[in-house]
């Protein structure tokens, strides 16, 4: 009677332990957290899900050491965020998901992780806002609303990234995290443009793993997996498959000054790619963009037909099965 009881109660009381362990990496106490994982462990040492959130917990706790080291608020913070990169690395590499049986179980405590991290750097971001200058930091508007995001709360974080984009209204890191929110909150339209615009400016600027939305991240990984791009080729190539299946649909007017250096752009990047540039993979996704935007300026403008013409042979020679897509 007593070893049937254990048999059922000893599962419930280790899916307790991981709980309680996401729970306190959501409040930034890894430490905490990795107590709680290693007595789950001593239960039940079996379980993938504990091993694979222990090995990443232990990550965290073992390079945010240097926090303490640093003197400003601002470069602690930077600092966490900072560390994302690698441990993206990290989880590309030593792949400690290998084994987990459960997707939810590997989304579950990723999900701990990142409200960890984007915890953690708020509150040590959150005291220098109620210095006045840096409220007009642009900089520092970006981090705090990026956090935010990452926290889940997406109408702080649109706040300060909206601050952001008034003092860097051509940042392309700035306006994809906009974007991104905007699609958290269901203002896909909105979205739409921010992204596009984005991915105009710089597509190498913008991290892609740190797009939450359905809205972008169904698009990455379509063209990731029907084209195969990645990498750096991946972000200078969403722009241009993103607009063939109309995901980047919501088009503006361009100002006259903006046309000028839309064509000053084009002519940069074909005289580049003329000289047998070593970057020409990333230049054609990018030179065809452009002819994209050039081609509804002047159908918004209605402009000569013989200019389109000339822009959509471009993009005939560019690339022949871009262009067949384009003009169905």
């Amino acid at each position: 009677m007593n070893s049937s009881k254990m048999n059922t109660e000893g599962p419930n009381v280790v899916v307790g332990l991981i709980q309680r362990a996401y729970e306190k990496l959501k409040s930034s106490d890894a430490a905490a957290a990795a107590e709680l994982l290693v007595e789950g462990l001593r239960l039940d040492y079996e379980n993938k899900e504990i091993k694979y959130a222990l090995k990443c917990v232990n990550w965290w706790l073992d390079y945010t050491k240097r926090v303490g080291e640093l003197q400003s608020p601002y470069e602690k913070g930077g600092f966490i965020l900072s560390l994302l990169k690698q441990y993206y690395v990290f989880l590309e590499r030593a792949n400690p998901a290998d084994g987990v049986e459960d997707s939810a179980a590997y989304d579950q405590c990723q999900y701990a992780v990142r409200r960890y991290v984007f915890s953690s750097a708020l509150r040590c971001f959150e005291d220098l806002l109620g210095d006045s200058v840096n409220q007009h930091d642009p900089g520092l508007l970006l981090l705090v609303g990026r956090c935010y995001k990452g926290v889940g709360n997406f109408i702080e974080a649109l706040k300060y990234l909206e601050q952001a984009i008034r003092f860097k209204r051509e940042d392309s890191e700035t306006l994809a995290e906009l974007a991104d929110v905007n699609a958290l909150l269901g203002e896909d339209r909105i979205a739409k443009a921010y992204f596009r615009e984005a991915f105009f400016l710089d597509p190498g600027k913008i991290d892609l793993r740190a797009m939450e939305s359905e809205l972008i991240r169904r698009l990455c990984d379509r063209v990731r997996a029907e084209r195969g791009f990645e990498g750096a080729e991946l972000c200078e190539w969403i722009p241009v498959w993103g607009r063939l299946w109309g995901v980047f649909s919501v088009k503006r007017e361009l100002k006259q000054v903006e046309v000028g250096r839309l064509k000053q752009s084009i002519f940069s990047l074909e005289a580049e790619r003329g000289t047998s540039s070593e970057r020409n993979s990333l230049l054609k996704p990018r030179l065809l963009n452009r002819y994209f935007w050039l081609v509804d300026h002047y159908e918004n403008v209605r402009e000569d037909p013989a200019l389109i013409e000339e822009i959509l042979l471009k993009i005939k020679i560019t690339d022949p099965e871009i262009y067949e897509r384009y003009i169905r």
